[in-house]
């Protein structure tokens, strides 16, 4: 893989997310987004698929086949899968002439071990990067988001990505209170398909909850509001055969209170240990809401209803970590302090 990031100076910014990757590339913004799944063969270990085209085989390949998120809970799971899928997402958006070895700028869950953040820095640098600096995923959506994060106020970010929700207190550049939890856009996913299981028998994949998710889902409902319906495919548990049934937004509801609950006592521990003046400062300000998770349907009103804070949702949430992760590299000295360096992980 040496050499792969190897290009004409433009530095890179990767949110190395659970459900997608996104790439950013300095002067061009945005330039991959895919989920992160990869497709191979399971004999050979030859790669068929990655990104869109491998999500597209989740729960449809052959026996020979597997079609795996090598990532989970937001860190590597499986450090050779996420070295080659990540060395064919970046041959997608890279010219074929490269001759300089840029640096690199990854978002990790605030709550990484140590042994995680090896796992990253190496694949990184194994794909050819000069540096690659590693910066907590609220503080690179924060920036991202267009927070002067160098001020001397208090901001609070709340990240919902696939694998791992981020909550952090930010002031003077870094991170005065967090919190990070294995629970977010997969969570959801999965309480989804334990609730069709659990009140309807019905078996159904993770692809049909996340479909559910975003056509139909929300938070919580508002009075007076429309209790929205589709129609859902799956094999029932009793039968054994294929089965349609609909569920409604109020089931959605129902299937999400739990791992919603514990995304906002942990928006609540992290705003009772905060410094009294940076509380005030986030009342002013309100709470920023970003990641994939972000989108879902009332959230925002949900946490809002249980802090008594206001919560706004970035314009950019999907894409905020990963805008972050760019625009960091163009402010080290600000940031000194709260990134971890490749030189630093791989000296140790």
């Amino acid at each position: 893989m040496a050499g792969l990031l190897s290009f004409r100076g433009e530095d890179v910014g990767i949110d190395l997310g659970t459900a997608s990757v996104l790439i950013y590339m300095r002067g061009k913004g945005i330039v991959l987004r895919e989920p992160s799944v990869i497709a191979m063969v399971s004999d050979t270990k030859e790669v068929k698929a990655v990104g869109a085209e491998a999500y597209r085989m989740l729960g449809r390949t052959p026996g020979n086949i597997v079609a795996a998120r090598p990532l989970k809970d937001g860190v590597i799971a499986d450090y050779t899968l996420t070295e080659r899928m990540l060395t064919l997402f970046i041959k997608k958006v890279l010219p074929p002439l490269r001759f300089f070895r840029p640096q690199v700028m990854v978002g990790v869950p605030s709550g990484v071990t140590e042994v995680e953040r090896r796992a990253v820095v190496q694949a990184i640098v194994e794909a050819g990067a000069k540096r690659a600096y590693l910066i907590d995923e609220p503080l690179a959506a924060a920036i991202g988001a267009g927070i002067k994060i160098a001020e001397p106020t208090g901001s609070m970010v709340v990240d919902i990505g696939g694998g791992s929700s981020d909550i952090a207190v930010i002031s003077l550049g870094g991170i005065v209170r967090s919190t990070s939890l294995r629970i977010a856009g997969n969570e959801f996913d999965d309480s989804i398909i334990r609730f069709i299981r659990n009140k309807y028998n019905l078996l159904i994949g993770e692809r049909t909850a996340e479909e559910l998710k975003i056509k139909i889902g929300a938070a919580k409902r508002l009075p007076g509001e429309q209790d929205a319906v589709a129609e859902v495919r799956g094999r029932d548990l009793i039968s054994g055969l294929p089965k349609s049934i609909e569920v409604t937004t109020e089931d959605v509801v129902e299937a999400l209170k739990e791992p919603l609950e514990k995304i906002v006592q942990g928006v609540k521990s992290v705003l009772e240990t905060t410094p009294p003046e940076l509380v005030a400062d986030i009342i002013d300000r309100g709470i920023l809401l970003t990641g994939g998770g972000a989108l879902l349907r009332n959230l925002d009103l949900l946490l809002q209803e249980a802090t008594g804070v206001p919560v706004v949702v970035a314009e950019n949430a999907v894409e905020a970590v990963a805008l972050g992760t760019g625009k960091a590299l163009d402010m080290l000295h600000v940031l000194r302090d709260a990134l971890v360096t490749s030189d630093n992980v791989l000296r140790r």
